[in-house]
């Protein structure tokens, strides 16, 4: 299991959740981000996810 990275952002750039989490690969990190943000409902607020090595796999502006 590899550590991803999950952070978003208000519009004035402030964080609104920073969180790391476990997941197999990148596609089914993606999926669990993706998840972590709709159940925060902070699916539409600028936010990313980053891979162990600094891969952008998850990114919304």
């Amino acid at each position: 299991m590899k550590t991803y990275k999950l952070t978003a952002f208000d519009p004035a750039g402030e964080k609104l959740l920073d969180e790391s989490f476990q997941a197999e690969n990148d596609d089914q990190a993606k999926g669990l981000g993706e998840k972590l943000l709709q159940e925060k409902d902070l699916i539409e607020k600028t936010h990313r996810c980053t891979s162990p090595s600094g891969k952008l796999i998850l990114f919304h502006r």
